[in-house]
Order: C-alpha cells, then structure tokens, then sequence
C-alpha cells in the first residue's frame, strides 16, 4: 500500500513538474516556480523540480535558496552535467570561484560538449587569475561553437589582462563581427586599443558601446579617458560631465573631470571637482594625489604637500604619491626629502631600468675605490644631461665608472672625462661591482643646496665638429641666437612647457641672426618657418647632440623652452634664456630668475598660469636692451673650446 501511494505521489509530482516545465518555456516563471513547488510537495526528491526552482531562484537573484536547491538536486544524481553547470553559475555569483571551477570541471567531464560549460569555466579561471587556462577554456568552447560571440569577447579580455593585446585585438574583433550588438566587446575592445595606443580606434570602440548603452556612465567616463590621452581635453571634460549627469555620485567621473581640468591649466575649476570624489570615497590615495597635484599648480604648496601626505597614510605603497611630493619637496628646495621620495619612482610601473642582474646597488654608502660602478640613463635626454655631471663625482670616489646614454649623447657626452667609460643605451659592462641610476645620484651623493653649486660648462663641443659648422652658419656680423620652442611632445607637461612658434613672432623681428635649434617640429611650423623667413635651419644635418652642440657653442645666446636644449646650453656655459610655466619642472625651484645648476642659465616664469604674453613681452624688452650694446658688451660665453 505504502508503495502505492509513493509511486502516485511521485506521478503526480511529475505532472506539476511536466506542466511547470510548459509555463517556464512560455516565460510565466512565477506559475513555474509554484508548479515546481507543487511538484515538490509530493516529491522532495524530484531532481527535475530541484533543478528548474534552483534556476528560477538565481534568475530572481535568490542566490542561497538556489544554492540549497541545486545542491539538493546534484545529491539526488550526480550524473547530469547541467545541474552541475547551473550550480557553478550560482557559486560565481556568489564570489566563490574555485568552487563553481569544481562544478563546471563536473559538468565537462561528465559531457565534454558542453560549450557553456566550457565558456563558464573560462570566466572562474579568468576570476582566479589563471589566464592562459581561461583562454584554453574559452577555445575549447569556440571548437564546439564556433559562432559563440561572446566566448571571443570574454576571451579577448583575458588575452588583454595576459599582455597578450594584439591577441585580443584579433579576438575582439572576431566577437564584434559575429554580433555588432554585444556591447561589452566594444567595451573592450575600446581598452585594448586604447592599450596599444591607438586611441582614434579606441574612442570608435567606446562611441560604438554608447550607441547600445547610452545611459551607462561608466561608458562615457572611459570615452572621457580615451579622448584626455588624445589630447582632447576639452572634449573630455565633457564626457566627464555627462557621466557626472548620468551619475552624480560617481567619484570615477569627477575625479577624472578634475585631472583634465587641471591639464588644461584651469586648475582652480579642477579644485571642487576633485574634491566632490574625495567625499565621495574619502579612502582613494590617488585622489588626494591628485589633489595634491591640483593645490601645487595654484601655489597652495602647503596644502599641497599635506594632501600628497594623505595618499601616502591611506596607502603607503602607493608609489605616484611619494613620487608627486618628491617633485613638488624638490621645486621648494628641500632636497633632503626630496630626493629621498625620488626614489619612489622605481616602484610606479612606468619605470624601466636595465637588466642589472644580481649586481647591487650604489647607495652612496659604499667603498667604491677601486670598483666598477655602472650609471644608467633614465628619463628623458635633458635629464642626462643635466646629470651627467654627477658620474665625476663617483669618479672623484676611486670608482672606475662605466655609464650608458641615450644614442643621440654618445658623441658629446665621450668628452665628459677620460676616466669615464661612455656605451650605448642598452648596453651593460660585461664585469661591474654597483649599477646605479643617473638620476639617483643626488641621493647617494647627499646633494643639497649648498652643495649644488655649478661648476661652470662641463661638456664642450669637439673642435671639429665646431670647425665643420662654422661654414653652415651666418658670418657673424650680427648676434646669432638659437631658439628651441617645443620639446617631445609624448612628455607629460608638454601642453605647459612648449610654446607655439608663432606666439614667439614679437621676438624674431630683432636685429639678428636666427639659429633653428630645433629637430623635431609641429603641424603647422613649417609654414610659420616660411612667412617669418628669418630662420638658418639645419634640422636635417643634425645628427646628434654633438653637432648641436657645435652649433650652440658659436652662438651669442640661446633662447629655449623647457627642454633638452636648454640644458645642453648650460652644460656648455652658454648664456641661456629659459622661458618657464607657471608651474615649472622641480629643478627651476621657485622665487628666481637664476638657476643653480648652470650658472649660464636666466629663468623667465609665466606670472600666471598659461600667460606666454607676458613672458614674450619680457623676453623681448631685454633682448631689445641687449642688442642695444656694442657687440663686444654681450654676455660672456664660457663654453670651453
């Protein structure tokens, strides 16, 4: 009798299941949901119940009670791959990974044609950080479907998060052609070309994802982001600022706002933006940075320094914040800290350093007499130039010293010393006993500001170089000047630093022979170059910084923006005009017109931020005053010849 009864009540179960399957197929999930209810009164066991209930609870977002239900039903029989594969998706969404791993590893084993499976299992490795198997995974589910749009999506992102971005190009661009409308592979591919550095392709990417997500805010911040590395600041702005309206508590969208506000110069409007995602999560270090960042651009230097000091409590090992208050302890002349903090920059992923091997550092603390101390470029050109000088002061140590420099400075910087070893960029001494980097030299050799003082010229330009270009270059009845007007434009201040030539036309009616110094040019130079009419240019004859060099060391004064030329110009004693942002580079210091680091060298500061007017207009009042002497009255050369 009891027999009877458990197989009638098993039919009947069966039944409510049957017809809840029906309702579920016709998307009535509520009527399904009590069917299976129903089918679980009579049947606890009922494994096809369990299951569609398990499902319905996770689509419901009911996540536990799926859990429970699932579970319940894999107990019953182990043997279906797809309570299986169900369960791990509920474990993934539950933040337990390495679990849903186990489940769909279950469901593959057990039918090893399961491509969602295969897709899933893609996404818990990628969640573990195990990349290469999430690729092959999500292969494997492209081999049985090769038309899965989104396996290609999914595993263009975590070829991207493997380095392997060209890759994920391919792969991205496969998805978006299987399925124009899958959003997020326009999303991500967005940030892959973004990665490989073509951001017109990018910014197409992001605009295509806004056409099918208009209302997602994120969206139009990472179109703001492409746009603020194009250049195009202004355009980002307001990028940033429909984002802000699509989601005012988004602290992404206000602190990005800021940092294109500050970059356009208009950091006073940056300040309540930057602040707004500081309230907004009050435990970011990088935006109290960036704040600092913006406080120091209004010469609010104490303010400044404190919020660069909060990024640093709140995370300690956030290497951009000691980096950005060494720059600005720097700027106000405290090298102590300074060039302490400086050290910070080898821990920010932009930097790269040569492969040294198992070979210590030189810290400054070390016996070096009678060792071999390897010095390393870093930074830019200008950089090495300027602290080149310090190899002598390892040299004077008893140190044999071996130093590598750009390819542009083999030439000139072989006349540094004798005693000093000069290689190429990539190159390494086969046998060295310490490496160090150029521009941590200051820290091991404790410079400060009493110690700072120039030595005078300490490059000279080879003799026959000199001789060569002194035919090139007009006779010399008039005063011959260079002018450099714009550095690398990949720098990250250059938008401040770089003036347009034809800002500089007030100058270039002066009585005098114009010298081009000038080897890379903007759009728009060449033409400026034609009307002016004024200029010797030789950018096609320079080969390096050593005919440079030849060239600047017969010149009566050089007139330069923030760049290399400048401190090729100090280097070689020449008498050097310096035209300076509002917010220069932290070796200018504040407050003077000199410089301690060539004695050669006259400082002309913006008086606001992005007022070249008024710099122009000095420059050329005191050039007006110079030319006004008898020739033989213009400012001493001191470059060694």
């Amino acid at each position: 009798m009891a027999n009877t009864r458990a197989a009638h009540d098993k039919a009947v179960a069966q039944q409510w299941f049957s017809n809840g399957l029906r309702l579920h197929a016709q998307g009535k999930l509520i009527e399904a949901e009590a069917h299976y209810r129903r089918a679980l009164d009579f049947d606890h066991a009922n494994i096809g119940a369990l299951h569609m209930s398990g499902v319905i609870a996770a689509t419901a977002g009911r996540r536990q009670e799926a859990l429970n239900l699932l579970t319940r039903a894999i107990a019953a029989n182990t043997t279906l791959p797809a309570i299986h594969s169900d369960l791990g998706l509920v474990l993934s969404d539950l933040g337990r990974p390495a679990d849903a791993l186990a489940r769909f590893d279950a469901a593959v084993a057990l039918k090893p044609d399961l491509h969602t499976a295969w897709f899933n299992r893609g996404i818990a490795l990628k969640t573990l950080g195990r990349l290469a198997d999430a690729v092959a995974s999500y292969d494997r589910a492209l081999a049985l479907r090769p038309d899965f749009a989104e396996a290609y999506s999914n595993r263009g992102n975590a070829l991207r998060e493997a380095g392997r971005t060209e890759e994920a190009v391919a792969s991205l661009d496969r998805a978006v052609a299987l399925d124009p409308g899958l959003a997020e592979a326009h999303n991500a591919r967005g940030l892959v070309l973004a990665d490989l550095g073509r951001q017109a392709d990018a910014l197409a990417a992001h605009e295509r994802f806004i056409a099918l997500k208009p209302g997602d805010p994120d969206a139009h911040i990472r179109r703001g982001n492409v746009l603020r590395n194009m250049g195009r600041l202004h355009d980002a702005v307001a990028a940033y600022d429909t984002a802000i309206t699509l989601d005012p508590a988004s602290a992404d969208a206000h602190g990005n706002r800021a940092n294109a506000l500050h970059e356009l110069g208009r950091s006073a409007e940056a300040l309540p933006s930057i602040d707004k995602a500081i309230v907004l999560r009050p435990d970011h270090a990088p935006s109290f940075d960036n704040r600092g960042l913006v406080l120091g651009a209004l010469w609010r230097f104490e303010e400044a320094l404190a919020s660069h000091d909060a990024a640093i409590r709140l995370d300690p090992g956030y290497a951009d914040a000691g980096w950005n208050k060494a720059l600005l302890a720097l700027l106000l002349g405290d090298f102590g800290e300074g060039w302490a903090l400086y050290e910070a920059r080898k821990r920010m992923k932009e930097y790269q350093a040569p492969a040294i091997g198992e070979r210590p550092p030189w810290t400054g603390a070390e016996d070096v007499s009678g060792k071999t101390v390897f010095l390393h470029w870093e930074q830019g050109i200008g950089d090495t130039l300027q602290f080149c000088r310090f190899a002598l002061g390892v040299r004077a140590r008893g140190a044999r010293v071996v130093m590598s420099v750009q390819a542009p400075l083999l030439r000139l910087l072989r006349q540094l010393e004798p005693g000093i070893a000069i290689i190429g960029p990539a190159e390494t001494p086969a046998q060295f006993d310490y490496h160090c980097s150029l521009m941590s030299l200051p820290y091991a050799l404790d410079l400060t500001q009493d110690t700072l003082a120039s030595p005078g010229p300490y490059l000279m330009a080879d003799p026959e170089l000199v001789a060569a270009w002194r035919a090139r270059l007009p006779p010399g009845q008039r005063p011959r000047i260079g002018l450099a007007w714009s550095g690398n434009r990949a720098h990250r201040n250059d938008r401040k630093r770089s003036v347009p030539l034809g800002e500089l036309k007030p100058l270039l009616s002066a009585d005098a022979d114009w010298i081009c110094l000038q080897t890379e040019f903007r759009d728009g130079d060449a033409a400026t170059m034609r009307e002016l009419d004024v200029f010797a240019p030789h950018a096609e004859e320079l080969t390096d910084f050593a005919d440079t060099a030849a060239i600047v060391s017969q010149l009566d004064l050089v007139i330069s923006v923030d760049t290399s030329v400048a401190h090729l110009a100090g280097a070689l004693g020449k008498p050097t005009w310096v035209l300076l942002p509002f917010m220069p580079d932290f070796r200018w210091l504040i407050g003077r017109d000199d410089s301690p680091w060539y004695d050669s060298l006259r400082l002309f500061r913006q008086p606001a931020i992005g007022d070249w007017r008024s710099v122009i207009i000095r420059v050329q009042h005191e050039l007006a005053r110079l030319l006004d002497l008898d020739r033989g009255d213009f400012p001493a050369s001191t470059t060694a010849q």
